[in-house]
C-alpha cells in the first residue's frame, strides 16, 4: 500500500477516536463562537472531501465543489461513522497510482477553475486538509470543555512540538 494511502488511513483514524468519544449532542452542537459550526459540521465536510475523489467521472475528473453534504452525518455520530468506514474501505481498495494524472474542479474565491494534479498531490491535499479541520475541532472541543486526550489531534506532524519549562 502507498506511503500517502498508508498517511491518510493513519490520520482517518483519529476520526474513528473522534466519534467513539463523543454523543449525538455534543458531535452537533454549534454553539461556540466565532464561528457556530459543530464537530459534526467539520467531519462531514472532511468526508465529503474524500467522497469527491471517488466519485470520479468518466472523463478522469473529480469536482470539488459537488459535495453530498447529508445532514445527518454533522448531526449522528452512527451515520459519520458510517460515512467515515465507507471511505476508509475504498481507501483499502484504492488501485491507482499516485502518479496518475486526473483534473480537479474547485472554487478558489474567484469561481470554479480545473486544475491538473495527481492522486498523490490530491490525497496529500486531503490528508492536510483533514488535519486543519481538525485542529478547528479542537478549538470547538475546547470551547465545549471536551478534552479528547490525543496531543497529536489537529496538529500536522511538521509542527513544533512544546517542551515543557519545568
Amino acid at each position: 500500500m502507498d506511503v500517502i494511502i498508508q498517511s491518510t488511513l493513519k490520520t482517518l483514524e483519529k476520526s474513528k477516536t473522534l466519534l467513539n468519544y463523543l454523543n449525538d449532542t455534543t458531535f452537533s452542537d454549534a454553539s461556540v463562537a466565532p464561528y457556530y459550526s459543530s464537530i459534526g459540521n467539520h467531519l462531514r465536510h472532511i468526508l465529503d472531501f474524500y467522497d469527491c475523489i471517488f466519485n470520479k467521472k468518466i472523463n478522469n475528473e473529480i469536482d470539488l465543489t459537488a459535495r453530498s453534504r447529508n445532514k445527518e452525518v454533522e448531526t449522528a455520530c452512527y451515520s459519520a461513522k458510517t460515512y467515515l468506514n465507507s471511505i476508509i474501505e475504498k481507501l483499502n481498495t484504492f488501485e491507482l497510482a499516485m502518479t496518475d494524472s486526473l483534473l480537479v474542479t474547485d472554487d478558489l474565491g474567484l469561481g470554479k477553475v480545473t486544475m491538473t494534479y495527481s492522486y498523490g498531490a490530491l490525497f496529500a491535499q486531503a490528508n492536510s486538509h483533514t488535519i486543519h479541520h481538525y485542529a478547528i475541532i479542537n478549538y470547538i472541543m475546547e470551547g465545549l470543555n471536551i478534552s479528547l486526550k490525543d496531543s497529536e489531534f489537529g496538529y500536522n506532524p511538521t509542527t513544533p512540538k512544546q517542551t515543557s519549562l519545568n
